[in-house]
């Protein structure tokens, strides 16, 4: 997935949750945050248990995370559209 401003191809390396807020650990070094509270299409997330964020992985290539005990996912690329974090 492209999405540097140079042009680098960057993939999820790590999960990690504080209350409501997902972090995901970037290749090139970066670590984006994303409120759940506040993006609607994540509310199955943001509802989910402690147990069942924890239970995570990362797809190969590191294009999405799958959580398999909310048989659900979220694609890098969606989170780093400004136009779907509404």
């Amino acid at each position: 997935m492209l999405t540097s401003p140079d042009r680098k191809t960057v993939a999820a390396t790590a999960v990690r949750f504080d209350k409501n807020t997902l972090f995901i650990l970037l290749s090139d070094g970066r670590e984006m945050s994303v409120p759940l509270d506040n993006i609607s299409w994540l509310d199955w997330l943001c509802n989910a248990t402690h147990e069942q964020r924890a239970n995570w992985s990362i797809e190969p290539g590191g294009f999405a995370i799958y959580w398999e005990a909310l048989d659900d996912g979220v694609e890098l690329s969606h989170l780093l559209s400004l136009d779907v974090l509404s």
